[in-house]
């Protein structure tokens, strides 16, 4: 700001200089006092250049800086939300808040609150040199100045609306784009890629729509103004050639006077591309301050660590109740077990019982309704997030991966572990057998999601990242999901080798791997969980053999 001031008081300074010019060498003709003042405009010029660049540059380092903070706030604020903020959200429509909303923000914080700044000091500046010249012609001025900002607001209103729209569009257009890249093998199955072009055509065309709005505010914007700046300039030069013609006004102080408002004008001009600014940033902003209003369902309000930081991994569910916040019948109702350490619970019963929201309570992405969970004693609501979720590894249904490369996704569980760690959770897990057969090694890359390796290397990767994590708390959530009865049995070997001397609670409805020593917790929707021998449980039936 400091910067661009300077770079506009040597304007106003190289601007009487001009009009010193005009009045003591053009019209007088004398050469010799020519060389002075143009040496000193030239100098102004060259500051005027070096501070417009020191404030143009500093203002976009400023700006930009803001706009990696705000970006990492709004990111990690997120972080900080339960998984199932963004599972029940378009994937493209938080993206755009992340990237396009933000740096309209930026546009106005950034770059708009200096520009902001500075041009009222240009207006200041230029108005005052103005009336330094001829107070009367700058009152006659001032008093055009209010049909530039009657303009402005009205246009703004306008551009408000028109940005809200194009915002919401262009999100809704991001979220087709990302399902339809993500779920491309299903539309092909389907033959379904003219209808998903086809929602892309229409989303496409709500968007053209909307940024067409803003370009015919925008291109009516621009000559409102310089029809309305022609006018204050023809009517200004009409006073001031009846002031010379009076003898009461030299020719120099009226072309200064002239280049003061060729200046002013502008300045006016740029407050109201400011209001402009002001409403499509405003647009963003409300889709950015929509996510930093979101509270965490669970807040981060523990003191205490089990066992300096790892515990036993005693697990005791005590008359657990929660319901999901919007619904009203609960997801579980009166659970009570106890997965002692080194013990093999296993939760089964149909799709809705509740099954994964056990894995959600027991890593405080909720807190239950009622009852209470107990980490070796202490209730978990007491923990640290730190302290609880170091002891807990959780091994989602579909194995979660980056597409870094095998070695990263492993190591991602504990990323001070060493290279001899990681091997070694690898060699455990049964990744080895596959990794050393990939094109490069543990330095393969996964590909998006791991999609460039089958269901059952992915499932190793995740039980490798588990093992690294050596956490004495295990939940395997549905962890034999899609996966047929060798490639099960596979999986299921690496698996037995990491509960060994953990408290692990099986979630699943699939129990054809399950050890004959585990105890079985059966849920129903609605009903108090319920502690069932194995033995009862019948086997699924054996497919017919095909002729």
């Amino acid at each position: 700001m400091v910067f661009s001031v300077l770079a506009a008081l040597c304007e106003v300074a190289a601007i009487a200089l001009f009009g010193h010019i005009t009045d003591e060498v053009l019209t007088t003709r004398r050469l010799s006092a020519f060389w002075g003042p143009a040496s000193a405009w030239l100098a102004l010029a060259a500051l005027a250049g070096a501070a417009a660049f020191a404030g143009t540059y500093l203002t976009a380092l400023g700006a930009e800086r803001f706009l990696l903070t705000l970006r990492d706030r709004v990111f990690g604020h997120i972080q900080s939300l339960s998984p199932d903020f963004v599972e029940n959200r378009r994937l493209g429509d938080l993206m755009a808040r992340l990237t396009d909303d933000i740096e309209a923000i930026e546009e106005l914080v950034g770059s708009g609150l200096v520009k902001l700044i500075t041009t009222v000091a240009s207006v200041v500046f230029f108005a005052g040199a103005a009336f330094f010249v001829r107070w009367d012609l700058a009152l006659v001025t001032m008093a055009l100045i209010p049909a530039f900002v009657v303009v402005s607001k009205v246009f703004a209103a306008r551009f408000r609306t028109a940005s809200a729209r194009e915002r919401l569009s262009n999100g809704a257009m991001n979220s087709v784009i990302e399902e339809g890249l993500a779920n491309q093998p299903l539309v092909q199955a389907c033959n379904r890629q003219s209808r998903e072009s086809a929602r892309l055509h229409d989303e496409g065309r709500s968007w053209l729509g909307a940024n067409m709005a803003q370009a015919r505010l925008s291109a009516l914007y621009e000559p409102a103004l310089r029809v309305l700046e022609t006018v204050c300039l023809i009517v200004i030069l009409g006073i001031g050639a009846w002031e010379i013609a009076a003898g009461r006004l030299t020719l120099g102080g009226l072309l200064a006077f002239a280049a003061y408002l060729a200046l002013l004008y502008p300045a006016v001009q740029s407050l109201g591309e400011i209001a402009l600014t002001v409403s499509e940033a405003a647009a963003g902003s409300d889709r950015v301050m929509e996510i930093l209003r979101i509270r965490p369902v669970v807040t981060d309000s523990g003191t205490a660590t089990p066992q300096a930081g790892r515990g036993a991994g005693r697990v005791r569910f005590e008359h657990v109740g929660f319901t999901y916040p919007g619904r009203r019948h609960p997801a579980l109702r009166d659970v009570s077990f106890t997965v002692e350490p080194g013990e093999l619970v296993v939760c089964t019963g149909p799709s809705g019982a509740g099954k994964s929201t056990l894995a959600k309570l027991l890593l405080r992405f909720h807190d239950p309704s009622s009852g209470r969970i107990l980490l070796d004693g202490t209730d978990i609501r007491d923990l640290t997030w730190a302290a609880l979720r170091d002891n807990v590894t959780v091994l989602h249904q579909e194995p979660l991966m980056f597409s870094g490369s095998v070695w990263d996704n492993i190591a991602y569980g504990r990323p001070d572990a060493t290279p001899g760690q990681v091997r070694a959770a690898a060699e455990l897990a049964g990744v080895h057998e596959f990794a050393r057969l990939l094109p490069r090694g543990y330095d393969t890359p996964v590909g998006p999601r791991g999609r460039l390796l089958s269901g059952g290397q992915r499932q190793r990767v995740a039980i490798a990242r588990a093992v690294l994590r050596d956490a004495p708390v295990l939940v395997l959530d549905e962890p034999m999901t899609g996966l047929d009865e060798a490639t099960a049995a596979r999986v299921m070997e690496p698996l037995r080798l990491l509960m060994a001397g953990r408290s692990t609670l099986l979630i699943t409805h699939d129990l054809r791997q399950v050890p004959d020593e585990a105890r079985v917790v059966s849920l129903e929707p609605g009903r108090r969980a319920e502690r069932i021998p194995l033995k009862r449980l019948s086997p699924r039936p054996a497919a017919a053999p095909l002729d």
